[in-house]
């Protein structure tokens, strides 16, 4: 059995995964969603828990964006799999990048976990990530997944149990901040309206450029 963190908030012990249809649904929804969803994560160390702040939708069609716009590979074949699987890859050759399936088996659709605000196991973080601040934990999709301590062996694994997964916001936000997305080269899928950004901005990675269209929709 894994143990808890002494440092555990007693609010996360309870907590149970978002059932396998919530990711069935319309990858945009998903990724609005998810703001105010609790990412766990129970290992041998402790337990982290963070609320999800900042989202990226990666569509099937119309995206060049998405790792599968030019078909399936090695790579990206977990993108293929049943809603709720979780997608980690690795960028620049050092850092990881966790992302949830969606949509239907055979849909190459998912969400990119861009950031969250830390809840509990906040000393392990840190010490993940050799950072004190709260700001520097989990305000990045790289940043996340050191802290939260995803490796590649989740690549494939089921997010909706197990030690890894997501929870229902226990206080979700009433609308969500929806803008470009960062992080792509020009005319790959940057100009698309889809990261999803709790309103408040103290815990995302980046605030929306100042010429980036924003929109503030109901969650």
């Amino acid at each position: 059995m894994v143990k808890r963190g002494s440092d555990e908030n007693p609010d996360i012990v309870d907590l149970e995964p978002l059932a396998p249809e919530f990711f069935l649904q319309d990858t945009r929804r998903v990724a609005k969603l998810l703001l105010g969803c609790v990412l766990v994560h129970r290992t041998e160390a402790g337990t982290v828990a963070g609320e999800l702040v900042e989202t990226e939708a990666y569509l099937a069609e119309g995206d060049p964006g998405c790792h599968a716009a030019r078909g399936r590979t090695d790579r990206n074949a977990p993108m293929f799999g049943p809603p709720g699987t979780v997608y980690v890859y690795q960028i620049y050759g050092i850092h990881l990048c966790c992302n949830i399936v969606t949509r239907p088996e055979g849909t190459p659709e998912a969400v990119l976990l861009r950031a969250a605000r830390p809840m509990a196991g906040i000393e392990l973080m840190r010490q993940r990530r050799g950072r004190q601040a709260l700001k520097d934990l989990c305000s990045g999709p790289a940043k996340l997944v050191e802290a939260f301590g995803i490796t590649l062996e989740h690549n494939r694994a089921p997010i909706t149990c197990g030690d890894l997964f997501v929870a229902a916001a226990p206080d979700p936000p009433a609308e969500a901040l929806v803008t470009t997305r960062i992080g792509l080269a020009k005319g790959a899928g940057d100009e698309l309206m889809l990261r999803y950004l709790t309103p408040g901005g103290q815990w995302w990675s980046r605030a929306p450029k100042t010429d980036a269209p924003t929109i503030l929709e109901k969650r």
